[in-house]
């Protein structure tokens, strides 16, 4: 089915079938454990103001709505009204990322569980991938679980990693032979990221869970106090591709309030337009989050490893260019 023509695919036959695949083993995962399928809104009147995250705005006739970046924000409303496990397998848009493992229209897995340790969950994901991926492609080694820390140290040879200053960063970076510039610019975190992405990743083991990042890197997650506080929050990696981002959430209204406000702030310090405070959220937060952990897996990225492919292209009918 390929062709040099933008009307025709980009993933062959093979890649559809086994995405159709896919799609079924995950619904028959998360059946075989009681977890309901649900589906939310795709145009938001609010969305998550992460400012590492664009929404696509859409101008509708009763005002601007923006396509949601992750069906996070509703999906939590229906744990506070009391829906119990639940999932959702649904589309998800993101403006600016396009790469080799990036489509800005991209295929998301989000789940949360009532009353899961980040632990306990960390299980469930690997239990997931093992169902998905048995007699198709046999995982490389079982799951390792490493703090961000000892990664950062193991992969980078930061002796400190949660108290490294830029320079330090900057330094790691320059010794592993990665010009980088003045990427990261003044923000701590954008240096962190730098070297994770250059330093650690490459060298991660080929399935392994990251755990306890730093307290700055929280976005929903709850924070555990401690010398330093650290984030409850994980993320898997696959054949050194991140593939899941997990959460033990954040039920404090007030905090989520003052964290959304923050994102903002750094929004408007970045050039980027504000967005609108999700407020039926926040109500939902008031009115009773339960104890949770939610994941988002990314299922393009999953295909790409049990396929193989080196860019999303190929696994995708359509990619941007060609939607």
């Amino acid at each position: 089915m390929r062709s040099g023509d933008g009307w025709a695919p980009a993933a062959d036959r093979r890649a559809l079938e086994l995405r159709a695949r896919v799609n079924a083993r995950i619904r028959e995962f998360m059946v075989s454990r009681g977890i309901l399928e649900v589906e939310t809104p795709a145009l938001l009147q609010a969305v998550d103001p992460a400012a590492a995250l664009q929404p696509f705005r859409v101008e509708a006739g009763d005002g601007r709505r923006w396509l949601h970046t992750s069906p996070e924000l509703p999906m939590k409303r229906l744990l506070a009204a009391g829906s119990g496990p639940i999932y959702q397998l649904c589309h998800v848009w993101r403006d600016g990322e396009r790469g080799r493992r990036h489509n800005p229209e991209f295929t998301l897995l989000e789940w949360y569980r009532p009353g899961f340790s980040l632990s306990a969950l960390m299980d469930e994901v690997e239990a997931l991938v093992h169902h998905v991926t048995e007699g198709i492609r046999e995982l490389p080694a079982p799951f390792l679980r490493l703090s961000w820390a000892e990664a950062m140290t193991r992969c980078a040879g930061l002796a400190d990693p949660h108290r490294a200053d830029i320079p330090a960063l900057r330094e790691t970076l320059a010794v592993a032979g990665v010009d980088v510039a003045d990427a990261g610019g003044e923000a701590l975190d954008a240096w962190r990221d730098l070297v994770l992405v250059h330093c650690v990743e490459p060298a991660l083991p080929p399935s392994v869970f990251l755990h306890d990042y730093p307290a700055s890197q929280a976005a929903l997650a709850r924070i555990r106090p401690g010398d330093p506080p650290v984030a409850e929050r994980f993320e898997c990696y696959l054949g050194g591709m991140e593939l899941a981002n997990g959460f033990l959430e954040l039920t404090d209204p007030v905090e989520q309030r003052r964290r959304f406000e923050a994102e903002n702030r750094a929004r408007a310090a970045a050039g980027l337009e504000p967005l609108p405070i999700d407020e039926a959220f926040l109500a939902a937060l008031e009115a009773g989050l339960p104890e949770c952990a939610g994941v988002a897996l990314g299922v393009d990225r999953l295909l790409m490893w049990l396929t193989g492919a080196d860019a999303i292209d190929a696994v995708l009918a359509f990619p941007w260019e060609r939607a």
